[in-house]
């Protein structure tokens, strides 16, 4: 193959090849120009028609726009030029004609529904703000790796498709799995638990988890990225704070080393890297801050739930991420340990947004006997989950941890209007393709 020059490293005096897609096309009578785009940034390449031989002009101008093309020439000093420089072409070989009636403009100059931008991704991708969502989440998972290597935690991958659900429920996609019934993993929970009884003890996993849910709003999916967290020995306060730490340090990261990805998404002077300890509200304080912002039709009362407009009062009241703490038992999954002074009172907590909620946490029940009784609480069967419990029974220590959504994450970083725009293929109720 010939050696290739990215556009950003094009410089006056060498003799190049540009290899990228055909940006723009500007023909202005005796002179003409076409902008071709990599993935480094942008060049232009001039046509002098009279000065050229009529074959080389005439491949060069007839192309499409968003045709990929070879461009070999000369790179020239040339003040007035997007960039500063140009390319004097020699030749321009097409490498691959694009249809010109284009489904949206991957310029950018006229808008598409986010509806059309998925059906056509690829093409969506080649908007610099598009790239820039998918540049940064990048970084968000390479700078959560390393702060989950930081705390001496083991990366693990666990299975996918499983005989029950973590949680039991309805919210599960039934596969068949050679003449069995199976399901695909709501969340690596009840795996990532049995490793912290391992000798691994400390462990985090990134992958993708399933939600049968209906939901049909900005915020939902039904197969998303969970970052999720366990650790033995550590209770709800020690879960909490790596937590903490795991976010700054994605927003650290983003901020170190995504300046051009900030400026393409006109970001960069309201970015702000979180600052100070996140505030630790009880359930109790959260319901009673919430209520005396006066903004829901009826107060809440113990043991509700936090709705979509609950959330969003609180977060205005707090204006920072926040934790709340110590839910009612009744409202959290059977394996959240109870606090040993109060049975109603959980060990779970939540990390929220002001927008939205991000991480749902809390120390586990380690002890067999309590932990077979919350399933009888919660109507399951212990039976149907024997692989996990009997391991309850070899000595399973105290232990905590947590799980955030990686696209969540993503879009209350960057202010996304809808979670899809933090997935390049998003899944939801009506998208199964592309």
């Amino acid at each position: 193959m010939d050696e290739r020059t990215y556009t950003a490293d094009a410089e006056p005096g060498e003799d190049v090849t540009i290899k990228g897609w055909v940006h723009e096309i500007r023909d202005l009578g005796g002179i003409a120009f076409i902008i071709v785009r990599d993935t480094t940034g942008k060049i232009q390449v001039k046509f002098e028609k009279d000065e050229m031989d009529d074959d080389l002009v005439e491949t060069g101008l007839d192309v499409h726009r968003e045709s990929v093309v070879a461009v070999t020439g000369a790179v020239e000093q040339e003040e007035r030029a997007p960039t500063g420089v140009e390319v004097v072409p020699e030749s321009v070989e097409v490498i691959a004609e694009a249809d010109p009636e284009l489904p949206l403009d991957p310029s950018g100059k006229v808008d598409a529904e986010l509806s059309t931008r998925l059906d056509n991704r690829t093409l969506d991708l080649r908007k610099p703000a598009v790239q820039a969502v998918f540049e940064i989440r990048a970084e968000v998972l390479r700078s959560v790796r390393e702060a989950f290597r930081s705390v001496d935690a083991t990366e693990i991958n666990t299975p996918k498709i499983v005989a029950t659900g973590t949680e039991g429920g309805t919210e599960l996609f039934p596969i068949t799995y050679f003449g069995r019934e199976a399901f695909m993993n709501q969340s690596p929970q009840l795996f990532k638990q049995l490793m912290v009884g391992s000798g691994l003890e400390r462990v985090f996993e990134i992958g993708p988890i399933f939600r049968a849910e209906e939901h049909n709003t900005p915020r939902h999916l039904n197969e998303a990225t969970s970052i999720d967290f366990e650790s033995a020995f550590f209770d709800d306060g020690d879960a909490m704070d790596v937590c903490e730490h795991v976010v700054k340090s994605a927003y650290e990261g983003v901020a170190e080393n995504c300046g051009a990805q900030l400026e393409a998404l006109g970001i960069e002077d309201d970015f702000e890297v979180p600052d100070g300890e996140f505030e630790r509200l009880t359930y109790e304080e959260a319901i009673e801050r919430i209520n005396a912002t006066g903004e829901l039709d009826e107060p809440l009362v113990w043991g509700d739930d936090l709705s979509t407009e609950a959330e969003h009062a609180l977060g205005q009241a707090v204006g920072e991420h926040y934790f709340i703490t110590d839910w009612p038992s009744e409202i959290k999954p059977f394996y959240i340990k109870d606090r040993d002074d109060d049975p109603e009172v959980s060990t779970g907590f939540d990390m929220m947004h002001p927008s939205m909620e991000l991480v749902s946490g809390g120390q586990r029940e380690h002890r067999y006997d309590q932990l077979v009784a919350g399933f009888e609480q919660q109507g399951l069967d212990p039976e149907a989950f024997e692989y996990y419990t009997k391991m309850f029974k070899y000595g399973m220590p105290p232990h905590a941890g947590w799980g955030l959504g990686a696209e969540r994450l993503v879009m209350t970083m960057l202010g996304l209007e809808n979670i899809r725009e933090a997935v390049i293929f998003p899944r939801d109720r009506q998208r199964l393709s592309p």
